[in-house]
């Protein structure tokens, strides 16, 4: 079995469109949520999203490449590009191609491209929808562009499942390069569907907050609780064979060392109240990690909904049972990002890698009433310093998917 490293990280974010922005911003508490500015919520209930700010994709693509490509792919090469330039990797010089591959994910991928030529169908006939519709909109496109620009020859797999998306990308990276499969992997997921007809969906079916308060919103863990804030963006994490990355002297983030993904089998949309299958996928990451540690920093998935917070509270009791659950720290960055839907496990993963790095605990923003169902130390509203030796970083997706990713710092 082969040792897995993080050797690159790149995010485009509400709360900053580089890594390095993102955790100063994410360290120091801002909110990245706000009104609606991509269209008119004159008719909706729903006023706020964590929007994506003065994102240029011209910065990483040509313009045919923009023209022909959805937002999602975008932003998906936008953190790519990032974490490439930190890592290193050159496909040819120092990887073989065929050993590098893309696991890359988006829960719903080109909605916009969708809408935009459904519209010009309806309006003006089938002549008007763009020859570039389908290739744009696809789910498997972001990962696609990314593996033609960096020449990535070996396994490139769009993991789709919903929320749980990236972290799941991520997790079967993991595996592929654990078991010799793959030398590196760009990892990772986007997403960008803050539009008025993936807006309207999710709330009608009552999942979003209707608060038109952007610091009242996303209220993971607290009392007054009413929907999470849909996010857009992209994050990525660069996996690579320890040995190998060692061999050229590259710097290492820290070690991705376990992985858990189940599926509750329950509803579609509903965690399980009893979140067994939420506590096994992360007891599974925590058993394969293998530090037997109090100083354990868990991002949750967090997303301010009534069921899921606490249902989650529930599963990390029952995996790594209850004495320590109160011992170590958790906390929701959904808080300051909103759910960044296919993203969220990616970006989340990339702050667990830098709060242990660190030594910080990013905090649960907002959190003035805590729930009595999610009574862990969920880190409201302040940062705090604590020598961590494990991170864990949960997704839950609609269809009961469960993913856990756990990561440890390099040295150990």
């Amino acid at each position: 079995m082969h040792r897995v490293a993080i050797t690159g990280l790149g995010a485009v974010t509400p709360v900053g469109n580089s890594v390095s922005e993102m955790w100063e911003n994410i360290k120091a508490g801002k909110c990245g949520i706000g009104f609606i500015t991509r269209f008119d919520t004159s008719d909706y209930k729903v006023k706020v999203a964590a929007e994506v700010k003065d994102f240029d994709p011209l910065t990483v693509m040509d313009k045919s490449e923009v023209r022909k490509s959805d937002r999602f792919t975008q932003l998906a090469m936008a953190a790519t590009a990032e974490a490439m330039d930190v890592c290193g990797l050159v496909s040819g010089e120092n990887i073989a191609p065929d050993r590098f591959g893309v696991y890359f994910g988006s829960g719903i991928g080109g909605m916009e491209t969708f809408i935009t030529d459904v519209i010009k169908c309806h309006e003006g006939g089938p002549r008007k929808v763009s020859p570039y519709m389908v290739p744009a909109m696809i789910i498997n496109m972001a990962a696609g562009t990314i593996a033609i620009k960096y020449k990535c020859k070996g396994p490139a797999i769009p993991v789709v499942t919903a929320c749980a998306t990236s972290t799941n990308a991520i997790g079967e990276a993991y595996r592929a390069i654990k078991h010799g499969y793959a030398d590196a992997i760009i990892a990772g997921g986007s997403e960008s569907a803050i539009l008025p007809v993936s807006v309207a969906g999710f709330a009608n079916m009552h999942a979003l907050s209707e608060s038109e308060d952007p610091m009242r919103a996303s209220l993971p863990f607290n009392a007054n609780r009413a929907g999470f804030v849909m996010g857009e963006g992209a994050a990525v994490m660069v996996l690579e064979e320890m040995e190998h990355a060692k061999a050229r002297g590259a710097h290492v983030y820290g070690e991705l060392c376990g992985y858990g993904s189940t599926c509750d089998a329950h509803h579609i949309t509903a965690p399980d109240p009893e979140a067994e299958g939420g506590a096994a996928a992360i007891k599974m990451a925590y058993d394969e990690a293998g530090v037997d540690t109090d100083d354990i920093y868990i991002n949750a998935h967090g997303t301010g909904t009534s069921l899921n917070d606490a249902s989650e509270t529930v599963a990390i009791k029952k995996a790594l049972g209850e004495d320590r659950a109160y011992k170590i720290s958790v906390s929701s960055t959904k808080s300051m990002t909103g759910h960044m839907l296919g993203a969220a496990g990616a970006v989340e993963a990339v702050i667990s890698t830098l709060a242990l790095r660190d030594g910080i605990v990013p905090p649960t923003i907002n959190l003035d009433e805590q729930d009595p169902a999610c009574d862990l130390n969920c880190t409201p509203n302040v940062a705090v310093k604590r020598d961590l030796k494990l991170c864990l970083s949960t997704s839950l997706g609609f269809g009961g998917h469960n993913a856990c990713v756990a990561i440890k710092k390099a040295e150990q």
